[in-house]
């Protein structure tokens, strides 16, 4: 079967591919000449996840899903949330976008460290943060929605050379031992140290991915 995937990384439609299976061909809107950049222009991750999917079924017609994720810093107050991949500019590069966010979150330290330093009452500011993904599917015009969330902290510079956008700065609180079950991640590991296998077996994008593969494998 032959699924449209409203992206144009090739890291997120190669992980795409290999949570679906053989039984799915996955290809991209620019694969069928559809290259146009598809509008981002909602206010919520879902908002801009079910926009971006109907954009690929009025365009092409075709059965799609499409993906939106947003990184949640409670340092920062949610941000930066629905900005995930513009965090840093326009241009979507994610290792501005990294160094933005971790620019942004010490001088947000510093601030509540200089406000108790002053008297003011002002929470220790900690690097709690968790990815948020909605995955949009259109199958036979109809819309289901899938929904997957990971939880851990910010490290404070990037580490690893796998995955892709923030991965190199994100740490999760659990990772998989060999026996498939999920153990505490004391060695303190970033997505983009972990095994491409292992990422998926957690991330907030594979939970929501897996979800949907569960769906379209029963239909």
């Amino acid at each position: 079967m032959r699924i449209v995937f409203a992206t144009g990384n090739r890291g997120k439609l190669r992980e795409a591919q290999e949570i679906l299976g053989d039984a799915f061909q996955l290809v991209t809107p620019a694969d069928l000449g559809l290259t146009e950049d598809i509008p981002e222009t909602g206010d919520t991750i879902r908002d801009n996840s079910l926009q971006k999917a109907h954009y690929v079924k009025d365009h092409l017609d075709a059965d799609c899903f499409a993906d939106d994720t947003g990184l949640e810093v409670e340092i920062l107050a949610g941000r930066p949330g629905v900005h995930t991949a513009r965090y840093g500019g326009p241009e979507k590069d994610f290792d501005v976008n990294m160094d933005r966010l971790l620019a942004d979150m010490v001088l947000r330290e510093k601030e509540a460290a200089m406000a108790r330093s002053l008297g003011v009452s002002t929470p220790h500011a900690n690097r709690r943060a968790c990815f948020r993904t909605v995955v949009s599917l259109i199958l036979g015009g109809e819309v289901h929605t899938f929904d997957g969330v990971l939880e851990g902290t910010i490290a404070r510079s990037k580490r690893g050379s796998g995955g892709f956008g923030y991965d190199p700065v994100f740490i999760p609180d659990e990772i998989p031992a060999p026996d498939g079950s999920l153990v505490p991640n004391t060695e303190r590991l970033t997505l983009a140290q972990l095994s491409e296998e292992d990422k998926n077996a957690i991330s907030h994008r594979g939970k929501a991915m897996r979800a949907m593969a569960a769906f379209l494998h029963e239909k």
